[in-house]
């Protein structure tokens, strides 16, 4: 019967072990120096070698040899190996989590080892015991006979209570890095007479995310397809992922607020049987990638890519911006978030991307070019300030700079801002983006408020109705402490209401719904 690769190359000594060399060189000194502790811990993800390094440790514990120990090939090793060894017990404690099954194990640890020298129970799961199996566990756990030890494995040590983890020498087993298991996924394809290239272990060891059993069943997968050579465009084949093109296509859509034509796409790349929530994955990725390549010069150390990938996310991270990076990463995590609990997760992919586009579309982008500001185009309107004809160009968007030393512009209630050297449409947009990701309901104050002056000792926020102004009043501490940050100096926040609110009269409740539609995006009936 065929068996899996990482069961036929699971570790057998302590030096085979991948990318757990602190654990390592602790337990070979204990065994070493007979100094073995009554209770172990082990933590970590899935797949990171906690129960091959506990039946390792089994091994060296009861190992035959006068040398290294565990040797691997002595009567006992070679038991252990098997599942044979009377005086070795895994225990599966999600199956066996009740009081009863910690009261049969508590009467065995009575008698002591039948053949070896240490009576090794290994728990696996261990954070599955019910609350009953724990207290039954503690005495025997803090003290139990010389001759023998606990092994206990969980992937969800926040789990237990803290009377077990003092008892136990916590050892945490770390994520594997990729170039650890590229290595020895490389050694595997060599024995096996498999030849796979770098690019499609690259990918592999991506997905395994630190994980050497999910990386040895995706090479497992990609093997057992009977090619000769695995390549970079099987593997993606294999996982259902999507080329790094397919990517760069798609966020220039979305940057360029070109909602249909993304849409389409990825209609186009789920109808060929792409995994949605792997496509999720490889876009939070793609973002990732292009933050990278924006701050670091040489990035091939931190993404996993072949130099034209990387020269093609290189000139797309030029022409986009930190905000629109950001943007991308959280409203993507947040939609991956929701997709694990979902039936429907591309229908949210398909929302994400809209809302993305749609915020693309909407939100005024400034770029500090030489001095200048870019603005998005308006509908020409009536002039109020002699500073008009300096600022107000055609409606088809055209650049607009500002007086030096003191810049004045027309906003869209034409109020007038007076920033005496400040960017004021760059400080806002800042501000907005912090708020907005420190409190969700920030957004209302961004898109329904201006910043219109910068004084001295103070700064005026104008607010397009009154609802804003009273919105903007009640997050009064964070303003002034965002605008503190982007300015260098602590100054109180004026707020008022722009003149076209000014003077409205006694609002009606049809007023209210239409600002509320305004700014929630939704709609609103009145009964």
């Amino acid at each position: 019967m065929y068996t899996a690769l990482y069961r036929a190359y699971r570790p057998e000594v302590f030096d085979e072990i991948l990318g757990q060399e602190h654990i390592v060189r602790i337990l070979k000194n204990q065994i070493n120096t007979d100094s073995a502790s009554h209770a172990y811990l082990f933590c970590g993800t899935r797949g990171t070698g906690k129960t091959t390094t506990a039946r390792i440790l089994a091994k060296g514990l009861n190992c035959l040899s006068e040398g290294s120990r565990p040797c691997g090939t002595c009567s006992a090793c070679n038991s252990i190996r098997e599942g044979t060894y009377l005086d070795v017990i895994e225990i599966d404690a999600a199956s066996n989590n009740g009081v009863d099954n910690i009261r049969e194990l508590r009467e065995s640890v009575k008698y002591p080892p039948a053949v070896g020298r240490k009576k090794v129970y290994i728990i696996d799961e261990v954070h599955m015991l019910s609350t009953g199996a724990f207290n039954a566990l503690l005495k025997t756990l803090e003290e139990p006979p010389e001759y023998v030890v606990f092994i206990l494995a969980t992937t969800e040590p926040q789990k237990l209570p803290s009377t077990i983890l003092s008892r136990c020498m916590r050892l945490d087993f770390r994520r594997v890095p990729e170039n650890l298991l590229i290595q020895g996924m490389k050694d595997i394809c060599k024995r096996r007479g498999v030849e796979v290239t770098d690019g499609a272990l690259r990918i592999i060891a991506a997905n395994a995310d630190g994980s050497v059993r999910d990386g040895l069943s995706i090479l497992d997968q990609c093997v057992s397809g009977g090619d000769i050579r695995v390549d970079a465009e099987a593997v993606l084949e294999f996982l259902g992922a999507s080329g790094e093109e397919i990517f760069v296509e798609l966020t220039d859509m979305v940057r360029k607020g070109r909602t249909a034509d993304a849409l389409v796409l990825i209609g186009r790349e789920l109808a060929d049987g792409k995994d949605v929530r792997q496509f999720m994955r490889d876009w939070i990725n793609h973002y990732r990638n292009l933050l990278m390549t924006k701050y670091i010069r040489d990035p091939q150390g931190v993404i996993n890519m072949s130099v034209e990938n990387i020269e093609r996310i290189r000139r797309q991270s030029e022409t986009t911006d930190l905000s629109d990076i950001n943007r991308g990463i959280l409203e993507l995590s947040r939609t991956m978030n929701e997709a694990k609990w979902s039936t429907q997760p591309r229908i949210l992919l398909e929302l994400a991307i809209v809302k993305l586009s749609s915020d693309m579309d909407k939100t005024v982008i400034s770029e500090r070019q030489s001095g200048f500001v870019k603005q998005k185009p308006q509908t020409p309107s009536p002039v109020r300030h002699e500073t008009a004809a300096e600022l107000q160009k055609e409606s088809d968007g055209a650049e607009v700079r500002g007086r030096q030393g003191n810049v004045a512009e027309l906003g869209e209630n034409n109020q007038t801002i007076t920033c005496s050297g400040w960017d004021c449409e760059r400080i806002w947009n800042d501000v907005f983006e912090e708020g907005e990701a420190a409190k969700g309901s920030f957004y209302i104050i961004g898109r329904s408020a201006r910043l219109t002056e910068i004084s001295e000792n103070s700064f005026t926020v104008t607010a397009d109705t009154e609802y804003v102004r009273a919105h903007a009043e009640r997050n009064r501490e964070l303003l002034e402490n965002l605008m503190e940050k982007h300015t260098g100096e602590r100054r109180i926040m004026k707020i008022v209401v722009s003149d076209e609110d000014h003077g409205a009269g006694e609002r009606t409740v049809e007023d209210i719904a239409h600002d509320a539609e305004e700014l929630l995006g939704i709609n609103v009936e009145i009964q």
